[in-house]
């Protein structure tokens, strides 16, 4: 007899979770509560996720709303940083895991639950995010992870395992593409993107129209940033989350925001995935023009290595620990002097910061000009060039 009595799964209302619903009772004998988040995925993905869920045979649902604290206390912070996993991936499907797994936590904590469970494959990176989690907030919780146990094995199994016990299911064994959405962006896996030779169809992207569709004329965009943080949109204040959805509209006709790599999954293998951010494009490139005009030489090298390393952390899923505080802690320092307004064209897929100021800035005309000047001597930059370059005169001179 299972000890587990009662069980939280993170519920989507997909055809994995839909069927771990019943197999967690019938191998369990436990009680399934399902947890729901909404991270911005969009009222379709929604739309009667708790009738489903309880046709499934779960108890109860909940469905919490996520959205904004994922966008402050997640996104937000992690673009201080300037992560970007592998110099292309911006993090989309990472830096929604670690709030999700937190509020599943709080659920599984309300209802008095001895278990959590989720439906990531055992192939995945997601399993290691949650599970890293779990660990952090609550190691004294079970974990299961069906993919890891049952013997269902492919799409049409499952939908075998549905028909059997009369669970409704609205996904049909033609489906090609495996996609996660939140606010931040929409990823598609599988289908002919499993070939990375196999140049993606126009049936992979969702958001974005491509750039050949996209209208001919650029369009601007202006964003106010306060302390490494975007505060307005085309001179209109607005909350983050809100910030993000106005960005996501305004970029999504022009084409920007989609990325089609091959990734090094944390469990050693490589994935092709390919990936629409419009919106948060917009607010990298806006962030990377107000770094250009206040950091120093040095506190750029080190945003590099701040960014490079929590990059890797935020994909291997290690948001709970004391790693992410102290890089964030680095971060949110380099970010005191990040304000200023910074205007971006949109054009045919492509985001240009194209005007730029703060009142920080380290840029100054009289000595960067190519014109004549009084406060820069050309003549001093001789001893500067001697000294710099001191090591490799020796070492030369050593050689002889």
């Amino acid at each position: 007899m299972s000890s587990i009595k009662k069980v939280v799964l993170a519920y989507s209302g997909g055809l994995d979770t839909s069927a771990i619903v019943p197999w967690l009772k019938e191998n369990y004998g436990c009680e399934v509560i399902a947890f729901v988040a909404d991270v911005g995925q969009g009222a379709e993905e929604l739309e009667g996720v708790e009738a489903k869920a309880i046709a499934s045979g779960a108890s109860e649902c909940y469905v919490v709303d996520l959205k904004d604290e994922m966008v402050s206390d997640y996104i937000y912070p992690t673009l201080k940083t300037g992560s970007i996993y592998e110099g292309t991936y911006l993090l989309g499907t990472s830096m929604a895991r670690p709030i999700i797994a937190k509020a599943q936590v709080e659920i599984a904590r309300k209802v008095g639950a001895d278990a959590l469970s989720h439906g990531c494959t055992g192939k995945g990176n997601d399993q290691v995010r949650f599970e890293s989690c779990f660990a952090a907030l609550a190691p004294d919780l079970k974990v299961i992870a069906p993919w890891r146990e049952w013997d269902l094995s492919s799409r049409e199994s499952l939908l075998d395992y549905l028909a059997e016990r009369d669970i409704p299911c609205s996904a049909s064994a033609t489906k090609i593409y495996s996609r996660d959405a939140n606010a931040w962006h929409i990823s598609h896996e599988g289908g002919e993107l499993e070939d990375p030779w196999c140049q993606p169809t126009e049936q992979v992207w969702t958001w974005t129209n491509s750039p050949e569709q996209a209208p001919d004329k650029s369009e601007l965009v202006t964003l106010k940033v306060v302390e490494g943080e975007v505060v307005a949109v085309n001179d209109v204040e607005l909350k983050p989350y809100d910030c993000l959805v106005k960005l996501n509209d305004i970029a999504s006709p022009h084409g920007v925001g989609r990325v089609d790599i091959v990734e090094n999954r944390l469990v050693g293998m490589k994935s092709r995935g390919c990936y629409e951010t419009p919106g948060g494009t917009v607010i990298m490139a806006a962030l990377q023009a107000i770094d250009e005009l206040v950091l120093d030489k040095a506190s750029r090298k080190w945003k590099e290595v701040l960014g490079g390393e929590f990059s890797h952390l935020v994909y291997d899923g290690r948001w709970f620990t004391p790693l992410k505080d102290s890089i964030l802690a680095g971060a949110e320092a380099l970010s005191k002097v990040a304000t200023g307004e910074v205007v971006l064209k949109l054009y045919k897929g492509q985001v240009t910061a194209v005007q730029k100021q703060s009142p920080n800035s380290l840029y100054s005309e009289a000595f960067a000009t190519f014109g004549e000047d009084d406060v820069y001597d050309q003549s001093h930059a001789e001893g500067f060039i001697r000294l710099f370059s001191l090591s490799s005169r020796i070492s030369a001179l050593a050689k002889k």
